[in-house]
């Protein structure tokens, strides 16, 4: 890639690229999250950009015909909400010391704690030009407008690699995926699990059972503007009861369902013919995976959760021969209910010397802590026989 021949800037919205042209920039395996279609909405809704936190500002490289050969991601960030990998120490370090933490750099899918691309470059290109430059932009961009730091959450290991090249510090985190071992139905993975597990799950079910619940699936192209307002009400619900506002709106959740609706799958739960409780699952039918995204309730049951958003998700993926559920972060609990550790990373690099050492001597710490942590998460596996791919 000739550096006459391309330039980078940066797009304050991403409808200022033609949405052919961004999506061409993404391989099959990419899945939905990044699609022009789902940044887009979050933008057009006000649930990124104006006051939320999240200022606009996607990387872009475009040659000389102001063809666009590569992208990413990128939002300035006036907080650290939203983003799954957690940095609060370091933002107080930085205020005990006068100096401004934020605004940062974020390359992330907002909201969303998925792995995958984040360097976004043209098949029909040098792509590993295309990634070099990419990086060492978001590093100018940092420089340049006197940012603290940069941050590429949750990267695939091609964008890793180089990210580490260009010397951002690499920091674990560890999530809990259901993977299907070619399950007939759901007894037949509850064979798979160790007795404990097993009956801890059945009582679980019993439990919610006794209320004589129905539960509805409804694939993205069947969902009606009511399920969706429905859906809305029970996510907005669990905000609201950990005294916290949600993220995304309801128009938002609408938008998506009629722009995206083969990536879309709504569980709705229904006590005497009466909506109670919904869950929902982004699918990716390309890399055969589904992503628990929200849940919420209106009235409370115990072990509906677990019902909602695992069993019956669960049972929705062996049905359709889903090969991985990714549950979300965190949430060790997941692995009584049949999900395994992963360990996945984020990529961080810190504009001032003295503090990207003190980060880089935090980061080989808890790297050391994490591998204990997932040794020990390992002697819990919930499965018979632990000869899984992961």
């Amino acid at each position: 890639m000739n550096q006459d021949a391309y330039r980078l800037r940066v797009i304050q919205r991403i409808s200022d690229v033609d949405e052919n042209h961004w999506n061409a920039l993404l391989a099959t395996d990419s899945g939905p999250f990044l699609k022009f279609a789902f940044l887009n909405t979050l933008e057009k809704t006000g649930c990124v950009g104006g006051n939320t936190g999240w200022q606009v500002a996607h990387l872009i490289i475009e040659n000389h015909q102001s063809e666009l050969i590569g992208a990413m991601p990128l939002y300035l960030k006036q907080h650290s909400y939203g983003e799954f990998v957690f940095d609060w120490a370091w933002a107080q370090a930085y205020e005990q010391n006068n100096m401004p933490y934020y605004p940062k750099a974020l390359c992330a899918i907002p909201f969303t704690p998925v792995r995958g691309a984040r360097l976004l470059v043209s098949a029909q290109h040098d792509t590993n030009a295309a990634r070099e430059t990419l990086v060492a932009g978001l590093k100018t961009l940092v420089t340049q407008n006197d940012l603290s730091s940069a941050h590429v959450l949750f990267p695939e290991a091609l964008d890793l690699a180089e990210l580490q090249k260009q010397g951002f510090m690499l920091r674990d985190s560890v999530q809990f995926h259901w993977r299907n071992q070619e399950y007939q139905d759901f007894e037949h993975f509850l064979s798979a699990l160790t007795m404990k597990r097993r009956k801890n799950i059945r009582r679980e079910r019993a439990e919610v059972a006794v209320n004589q619940l129905s539960y509805r699936h409804v694939a993205g192209d069947m969902a009606s503007s009511e399920d969706w307002s429905f859906f809305y009400r029970c996510y907005e619900n669990t905000y609201r009861e950990h005294h916290s506002n949600p993220y995304l709106t309801e128009e938002c959740f609408q938008l998506l369902g009629r722009a995206m609706p083969e990536h879309f799958h709504l569980i709705i739960a229904s006590k005497d013919e009466r909506p109670i409780a919904s869950s929902l699952l982004v699918v990716d039918r390309f890399t055969s995976t589904a992503y628990g995204r929200y849940w919420g309730a209106i009235e409370y049951l115990p072990c509906l959760h677990f019902e909602l958003a695992y069993y019956q998700a669960i049972e929705y993926c062996i049905k359709e021969s889903i090969q991985t559920f990714e549950g979300g972060a965190q949430g060790e609990h997941k692995m009584a209910r049949g999900f395994l550790p992963t360990t996945i990373q984020s990529a961080h690099w810190i504009a001032d010397p003295g503090f990207s050492k003190a980060v880089k001597r935090f980061l080989d710490r808890e790297h050391e802590g994490m591998a204990a942590y997932v040794d020990e998460l390992e002697q819990h596996i919930p499965l018979k026989s632990t000869k899984v791919v992961l």
